[in-house]
């Protein structure tokens, strides 16, 4: 039993009875809490600040980690603002309808948290993106099948690529682990002959990543610079990575970083 103010234990209970449904309606929430639909939206707002819960016309959608696939809860270092800024500018590039590639990174998921809810086509190898829109009826969604890397809960390895060789989408939206001036990186070999069917299905890729991840290379190059057609990024990038991206033909998206 909590013992926290009347404020933080009504906000678990509201934790509790999103997480348990996936999607609760506010008149649901109200009558079960017994309190007003005003303090649920306030409760909502809070909640929605820390990125666990997403509202929608009729409801709200829980996007924080479901309790057994808490894998990036400790990922929320001092560049959370930054990610949360980039999955925000990312997610004005997709469009309703559209049929995306979603990979398995911190950034990435922040991105989909933004997009539960919308009308759209989602593939993805990352099991805590499907559990997002496993319980939206606006999603159509496809999770790509192969060995599951225990530690991002990805899926990687043949089978996965068999199946991304078959299938086509509208963007492809990559994480990555470095980048230097002959491309991106990732330290998984196996994830990156994944990423690299996930960049052939596509129409055009976006990386979204933190301005720490470029100067640096990691274990294997997933492409060059120029291969892909979008890079957001935070405000704190350098101007040599800037003209280097440009001058690669990339479009630069600089996402200003959000304050809580």
């Amino acid at each position: 039993m909590s013992n926290g103010s009347p404020t933080e234990a009504r906000r678990e209970n509201l934790r509790r009875q999103i997480q348990a449904t996936g999607f609760a309606s506010l008149l649901e929430l109200a009558a079960e809490l017994q309190v007003s639909e005003s303090t649920i939206r306030r409760d909502l707002d809070y909640l929605e600040e820390l990125g666990e819960a997403r509202r929608t016309h009729g409801g709200v959608f829980w996007t924080g980690s479901p309790t057994n696939m808490r894998l990036f809860e400790g990922r929320r270092d001092n560049r959370w603002e930054q990610k949360r800024a980039i999955a925000q500018a990312a997610s004005q590039l997709i469009g309703d309808s559209d049929t995306i590639i979603l990979d398995g990174g911190s950034t990435t998921y922040e991105l989909a948290r933004l997009l539960v809810g919308r009308p759209l086509q989602v593939v993805t190898n990352s099991l805590p993106v499907a559990n997002l829109f496993a319980s939206s009826d606006k999603s159509d969604l496809v999770l790509v099948g192969g060995y599951v890397h225990n530690r991002t809960g990805v899926t990687l390895g043949p089978f996965a690529n068999t199946m991304l060789e078959s299938l086509n989408v509208r963007h492809a939206v990559i994480s990555i682990a470095g980048a230097d001036e002959r491309g991106y990186y990732n330290s998984n070999m196996l994830l990156v002959g994944t990423e690299k069917e996930m960049l052939r299905s596509a129409d055009e890729t976006i990386i979204v990543a933190d301005s720490t991840k470029f100067g640096h290379a990691s274990l294997s190059r997933t492409c060059q610079l120029g291969d892909v057609a979008t890079v957001v990024t935070d405000d704190e990038l350098s101007p040599q990575w800037q003209q280097r991206l440009t001058d690669a033909g990339v479009q630069l998206i600089i996402a200003p970083a959000l304050h809580p």
